[in-house]
């Protein structure tokens, strides 16, 4: 087996809207081809062996053990690659369940789909899955030991944390979208302007003023003190005679902690003699050089959670420890702790597994204990020095046991502090009597406090802290989202997407919009280039100015990668032609509507599809969609139409000149096609589609009727509004026309536009597209010579793995098999072939460039006409 290509999928996408996050994994199965897992000897009992947990996985059989029984009666090794990959992801602790397997066109590939939790982790699983299913094919020792544990280790390096997973969940379950920015280690909540971010349990409304005071624990017990707030006393220390003094003063036993520590990173407690202080000193100062030594208050250790001024949750957290029963060594006694199924690595479970490192061992030599040594029965023996979860810590919830006082002194704190999400660590006795009358204090206060330890207590009740944080920076009612409008489509998906955002920006709104020629923020061009990918469109949903995205999706951003957004408000299809087929495995125009169909498959239900009427493809897309549908149609008896409208549905058509809406059994008047601009007086017909599906976006989006002509009327096209769109320059002899038209429907399209141009002579300037099929580059070699009666044929600068004489020659093979006799004249580059027609174009000619470099060309046009008219001035003196 040979991986061909790995795609990740971060949206929806191709193959499938409702998994956005999936590995697409392209094998040539080669040798294996027909292999049959009942054709291996003692396959089927290997495998279980080696993956028991694959039991639960039911495949076609629909039950649990189903895929065991589809392996022994013999499948596919792709199958296998499938559920091998899944299966080492959910041992690694990321649970992925959805999978699918499917023939590729080409004889003997397949594609593996599976879902994943982090990227790198689900590409390594296909990869490793492959090499699995391979060598287990061949009859090879297989051992996946060192493939979990490099699984676990991705999954640490990129999963971002129990806190931020419950929060971000909290938002899933309230319908505010997430970006995770891993460049900038946050999570944005909301899009455009309503965005929020979180780092853990830091949010965007937190104050820097009040981390940096949390942070400084001496600051912090200064503060407190002041507030009447019982804290234990100490100094700060930076060196063995400072401790020193500090111990005199303060008498054992003492804490020493890192002055600006986190995490309990660094801290010793409960030192007792000289020997323990200095160690302490120094594992203190590995984190900070100046060190905070405090008395040591004897109780349990607690965590208050304060959220928005309330207190929300409390635990009773105790250190990693064992428990003798006089007969176990104490390594015995910490394996036995760590076969809890709720213990992971790291973060993976609400338990994290007891590490035996350098703190542990030093502990154990204080006690004169080794890990040989057995505990008498019924001994406690803690093996840290702090209660953190982290390091294999216990928590128990113990929110209702709390006393108002304890209550009313830690909502106190975080406002003294001023810390939106706070947690203060405690030492008491009882936590349900007040704090002074247990001579117990205020240790720590966290401007970050992690929410493990209550959302995943050991014992007692889960406490969903997340909701008090989710409310706190989104309230009901308040926003989270910004109105997403879609487009997609072969062809018209710029200009439309070009109008909506002109429209929106009529009505008020900041629009952020993306096409194939850059990023728009607020009509600024903030990005240049094709721009119609999922990073273009997530670009527009992180800007904190936005309050309205228009995003137009191109083919080639969905098949790579997906959507960024998992759901729009108004989705466009324009139509579909056959356009870059053969690439990316779409090699067929229903292959491309397929991937076009993803855009209405994400509008929300109370969200409008458009789709066009007139092309059967996107007809077709209506079927089976939750949201709303409207069609547009060029034709007003489209019987697609009435049907729809005759059932109570929304359209907009061309009829009798005018840009009309259906609705119910009423007929709104918009406009008159000849009087909107970008119809070129109704000359452009493939124009007034687009036309037709903004002007239905617009009525979507509450634009009165009056808002929506005077909108219309306002988009002019030109070079800056619509670069490579219909760029029509009226010369002193003759006219040119630049567009980036492509493909042989936007071709059409073109000609279409030109049968009603009256002109002397029609001359065309195109090109080949490489990576188009053979067949293609010859019709448009056909439909050039059906426009023009004289072409010259350029070449893209990329001509895309053909060599730029072949695709001339296909082109001429096209031209050539025209009725009608045309000149034809070859220049290699664009702006010398343009410069050629404009030189030597008869007066009355109309000149068609389908362009490359539509800047470019737009200042040659524009200095040749300078030239032209210092020409004529010069004449007429």
């Amino acid at each position: 087996m040979k991986i061909v290509e790995i795609r990740i999928m971060r949206g929806p996408n191709y193959w499938s809207v409702k998994h956005p996050k999936i590995i697409v994994l392209k094998l040539d199965m080669e040798d294996q081809q027909e292999v049959l897992t009942s054709d291996l000897p003692q396959f089927a009992e290997k495998l279980e062996k080696l993956f028991p947990g694959m039991y639960r996985h039911r495949s076609s059989k629909g039950t649990e053990g189903g895929f065991f029984r589809l392996v022994r009666e013999g499948t596919i090794l792709s199958k296998v690659v499938q559920h091998i990959a899944l299966e080492l992801q959910t041992m690694a602790g990321m649970d992925c369940g959805y999978g699918r397997r499917y023939p590729a066109p080409q004889a003997g590939v397949d594609f593996v789909v599976f879902s994943y939790q982090q990227e790198r982790a689900g590409e390594y699983a296909a990869q490793a899955a492959v090499r699995i299913t391979e060598a287990m094919a061949r009859g090879q020792k297989v051992n996946i030991v060192q493939d979990i544990a490099r699984l676990h280790q991705i999954r640490e390096d990129e999963y971002f944390g129990p806190s931020t997973e419950s929060i971000v969940m909290e938002a899933v379950a309230r319908n505010i979208p997430y970006i995770n920015n891993q460049k900038r280690q946050l999570i944005q909540l909301g899009y455009g302007m309503h965005q929020k971010h979180i780092q853990a349990a830091i949010t965007s409304n937190t104050s820097y003023f009040a981390v940096e005071s949390a942070g400084d624990k001496n600051e912090t017990k200064l503060i407190l003190e002041e507030a009447g707030i019982p804290t234990p006393r100490g100094r700060i220390v930076s060196d063995a005679s400072e401790l020193e003094e500090a111990i005199a003063e303060l008498g054992y036993p003492i804490v020493l902690k890192p002055l600006n520590g986190n995490q309990g990173k660094g801290a010793s407690i409960n030192l007792q003699s000289w020997k323990e202080a200095l160690r302490g000193l120094a594992e203190a100062q590995r984190f900070s050089a100046a060190v905070l030594a405090e008395q040591f208050i004897e109780g349990a250790d607690y965590r208050l959670l304060v959220i928005n001024g309330k207190f929300v949750a409390a635990a009773k957290r105790t250190p990693a420890m064992v428990i003798g029963d006089g007969v176990s060594t104490i390594q015995q006694l910490v394996k036995e702790v760590n076969k809890d199924p709720r213990r992971g690595i790291g973060h993976e479970k609400a338990l994290t597994h007891i590490k035996i490192d350098k703190l542990t061992r030093s502990i154990l030599r204080e006690q004169e204990l080794t890990l040989q040594s057995v505990l008498p029965a019924g001994q406690a023996l803690y093996l840290k020095n702090t209660a953190n979860l982290s390091t294999g810590g216990t928590a128990t919830d113990v929110t209702d046991l709390v006393h108002p006082y304890n209550v009313l002194m830690v909502e106190r704190i975080a406002g003294i502090i001023g810390l939106d999400i706070c947690g203060v660590d405690v030492m008491a006795s009882d936590i349900a009597i007040p704090l002074p009358e247990t001579r117990g204090a205020v240790i720590e206060v966290n401007a970050a406090p992690g929410l493990r330890m209550h959302i995943s207590p050991t014992e007692g009740l889960p406490r969903n802290v997340a909701e008090p944080i989710i409310n706190m920076l989104f309230p009901y009612g308040s926003p989270s989202r910004i109105p997403i409008v879609a487009v997609t489509g072969t062809n018209g998906k710029t200009t439309t997407t070009r109008l909506v955002a002109h429209m929106l920006k009529f009505k008020g709104h900041q629009v952020g919009f993306t096409t194939t020629d850059g990023i728009y923020i607020q009509e600024k061009k903030i990005i240049s280039g094709d721009t119609t990918g999922s990073y273009s469109s997530e670009f527009v949903l992180k800007d904190p100015t936005v309050n309205y995205a228009v995003l137009e999706c191109a083919r080639g951003g969905i098949v790579r990668s997906g959507l960024a957004f998992r759901q729009c408000d108004i989705g466009i299809v324009t139509n579909v032609a056959a356009d870059h087929l053969g690439l990316k495995d779409i090699n067929t125009i229903e292959d491309m509507a397929q991937v076009k169909a993803v855009i209405p498959k994400t509008v929300c239900p109370d969200g409008y599809a458009i789709l066009n009427a007139d092309d059967d493809l996107v007809y077709q897309m209506a079927d089976g969609l939750s949201c709303k549908v409207a069609f547009f149609s060029l034709e007003e008896q489209n019987p697609r139409v009435l049907k729809h409208i005759a059932k109570g549905g929304l359209a907009a058509v061309y009829e009798n000149g005018f840009v009309s809406i259906f609705k119910n059994t009423y007929k709104i008047r918009v406009d008159r096609v000849a009087d909107i601009p970008l119809t070129f007086g109704g000359r452009a017909k493939f124009n007034i589609q687009n036309v037709l599906a903004a002007t239905l976006a617009a009525y979507m989006l509450h634009f009165e009727v009056a808002e929506i002509k005077t909108a219309l009327r306002t988009f002019l096209p030109s070079a800056e509004t619509t670069p490579g769109r219909m760029n029509l320059f009226k010369l002193p002899k003759f006219e040119v026309l630049i567009d980036y038209a492509h493909n042989i429907a936007s071709m059409k399209a073109i000609g279409d536009f030109l049968q009603h141009v009256p002109a002397t002579s029609k001359i065309g300037i195109v090109a080949g597209v490489g990576d188009r099929l053979s067949a293609d580059i010859i019709e448009v070699g056909k439909l050039a010579a059906a426009m023009f009666d004289q072409i010259i044929i350029r070449q893209d600068l990329d001509s895309r793995d053909r060599k730029g004489e072949e695709i001339n020659q296909l082109l001429k093979e096209g031209i050539r098999s025209a009725p009608k006799n045309v000149k034809v004249l070859e220049i290699k580059e664009e702006t010398r072939a343009l410069a050629h027609a404009l030189e030597y174009a008869p007066e009355g000619a109309f000149i068609t460039l389908f362009s490359e470099n539509v800047p470019e060309a737009v200042k040659m046009i524009e200095s040749f006409r300078i030239i032209q008219h210092r020409k004529a001035v010069s004449e007429e003196n």
